[in-house]
């Protein structure tokens, strides 16, 4: 595309920026631009092929407020990814290494926006966006904390609590063990989770992997006998054996309460 805009590129930011408008569909210009289907179309693949807009998905883009500096534009991460759920009528939640860092665990900052959600699941990129989506039954979605960016966009997160139980229930997928039991025991220290509420989000949303390796923890730890006996209720012991650190072999000391293996020191 040239680097400079045409006629009907600049109608086209006018029209946007007159409006308020985020983003245009298919279809949404052909009156106010006079465009015919195949015209608009060819706009805005233009737009979206040169950087000044950014697509969505197919007949979806979001367009800046004024025309970008520099000719180049990507939008917030977290409006692209509250466009992309809203155009699919699904829930989400901001998860995984985002969340680790919102809350200080770790301080490495993502390169991907990692979100459960209950409609879409692989990789998406919305101009320099890229998202991760993980697809979960609806019923995983929750225990979540709206926050409102700099930027003014309304994002939902997984709560600390929730945060840190998927830290360690999803740990293949974040590679959050062992990691994840020293974040558990300075939040406990530091009193900003209590054991109650963890044990109530792992019963909750837990398999009996998590259940196992957050029992053991807590036990570890000196919680409550009564909160124990409500995880263990939800995982009876069993003759198989479970890795404290899936990652190492599994030798170490045999925790029978909770079928796990000690096997670092995390």
């Amino acid at each position: 595309m040239k680097k400079g805009l045409g006629e009907i590129e600049r109608l086209l930011f006018a029209y946007v920026g007159m409006t308020g408008r985020l983003a245009v569909r298919s279809g949404d210009l052909l009156i106010p631009l006079q465009l015919t289907p195949t015209s608009e179309r060819n706009l805005l693949s233009r737009l979206a092929k040169a950087g000044w807009i950014a697509r969505v998905r197919r007949g979806l883009y979001l367009v800046p407020s004024r025309l970008p500096l520099g000719g180049k534009w990507s939008p917030d991460e977290v409006l692209a990814l509250n466009t992309l759920m809203e155009d699919s009528d699904g829930r989400y939640q901001i998860c995984g290494p985002n969340a680790f860092n919102r809350y200080g665990f770790d301080q490495q900052i993502p390169t991907r926006l990692y979100a459960y959600n209950d409609k879409l699941s692989g990789s998406s990129r919305i101009g320099s966006v890229e998202l991760a989506l993980i697809k979960v039954d609806r019923n995983r979605l929750g225990d979540t904390e709206e926050v409102t960016t700099s930027e003014g966009w309304k994002a939902v997160y997984s709560s600390r609590v929730r945060t840190l139980f998927d830290a360690v229930y999803d740990w293949s997928r974040f590679n959050s063990l062992p990691r994840a039991y020293g974040w558990i025991r300075s939040e406990l220290s530091r009193r900003r989770i209590d054991a109650p509420r963890l044990v109530e989000t792992t019963l909750k949303y837990g398999d009996k992997g998590a259940i196992r390796r957050i029992g053991a923890l807590l036990d570890r730890e000196g919680v409550e006998a009564k909160l124990l006996r409500k995880l263990e209720s939800a995982a009876p012991q069993t003759s198989s054996l479970i890795p404290w650190i899936p990652t190492l072999p599994k030798r170490g000391t045999v925790n029978r309460r909770w079928g796990v293996v000690i096997n670092g020191d995390a």
